[in-house]
């Protein structure tokens, strides 16, 4: 099934491709450079450095380029792997349907990932995404997993809305993990871009424990969350907390907490784009104790 959805994924790119080059102009040139680290309480740790060169590119939205990209993993216990990896890189918006994401390989197998969602009132957005498997015996077997999957966001009213995520992960191996994930969203101040939600998330692996990541046989996080997104001169400032539980079975109930801030700058055509993200999370990504998980990215793109 994986390399089913893998030669998918790369038709899909392919045939998208020339769709980016008949926007009209004026479409300019531009590079960027983009950096991910992560890290988790057993010690495992990724990270990936990417350049970018776009020979079309109007917005952080309606792009066509290359990208290379150096990923380093060093999991818990094991030895690091290191490889570098091509992609052809794009996105366009459209008037029903806009689409983006990036699709290559590392030499052995394709990797990337794709997205398409519309802006209707009920919006829909359908993605795959392609990957290596992060933990020791997944990189010493070069084992890899195929995510695809929907997700929905449902308006009730000005200040409440709801989302639906649903999605089916293929391992490398016998194991196909079924994810549900529900969102209510409720606006308590506009003026100040302050809401609260309660996220909801829960999986069922048909082989649990078939390899060395977190694969109970079900796994559900009950998390609320208070969010506030400000707008300053074009630049978006964003920041979430989360304190809620988690379990799996075979488990008791333990807390679950999530923060994340996000800082991106004005999508300006021909000048400087920035995007900063810092994540830390509690959920379960190893087979070990540790339930700590941590990531930064920055991504820098110029037009010109």
């Amino acid at each position: 099934m994986n390399r089913i959805i893998a030669m998918m994924l790369a038709a899909i790119a392919l045939a998208l491709a020339p769709a980016a080059a008949a926007q009209e102009i004026p479409y300019w040139q531009a590079v960027g450079a983009d950096l991910l680290v992560s890290t988790d309480a057993d010690g495992a740790e990724t990270v990936k450095a990417g350049v970018s060169a776009d020979w079309l590119y109007r917005d952080p939205t309606d792009y066509q380029g290359v990208r290379l990209e150096a990923a380093r993993f060093s999991p818990a216990t094991g030895p690091a792997l290191e490889e570098q990896r091509l992609y052809y890189r794009f996105a366009r918006p459209g008037e029903d349907w806009s689409w983006n994401g990036m699709v290559g390989t590392n030499g052995e197998t394709v990797l990337g990932s794709l997205s398409v969602h519309n802006d209707d009132r009920i919006r829909q957005e359908y993605f795959i995404e392609r990957d290596r498997l992060e933990t020791a015996q997944g990189l010493d077997q070069d084992l890899y997993s195929t995510f695809a999957g929907a997700a929905f966001d449902l308006p009730v009213d000005e200040r409440n809305t709801l989302t639906a995520l649903v999605g089916v992960q293929d391992f490398d191996g016998e194991n196909i993990r079924t994810h549900l994930r529900a969102r209510a969203i409720h606006v308590v101040r506009p003026e100040w871009g302050l809401s609260v939600q309660l996220r909801t998330r829960y999986f069922h692996n048909s082989v649990p424990a078939e390899a060395d990541y977190f694969s109970p046989e079900w796994y559900v996080e009950v998390l609320p969350v208070v969010q506030i997104q400000r707008f300053h001169g074009g630049w978006r400032y964003q920041a979430a907390v989360g304190l809620g539980a988690q379990r799996e079975a075979g488990s008791d109930w333990r807390s679950a907490r999530h923060f994340e801030a996000s800082v991106t700058s004005p999508p300006i055509s021909r000048d400087w784009h920035v995007k900063a993200t810092v994540l830390h999370s509690s959920a379960p990504v190893a087979s070990g104790q540790g339930y700590d998980y941590s990531q930064a990215t920055l991504s820098l793109t110029r037009a010109f």
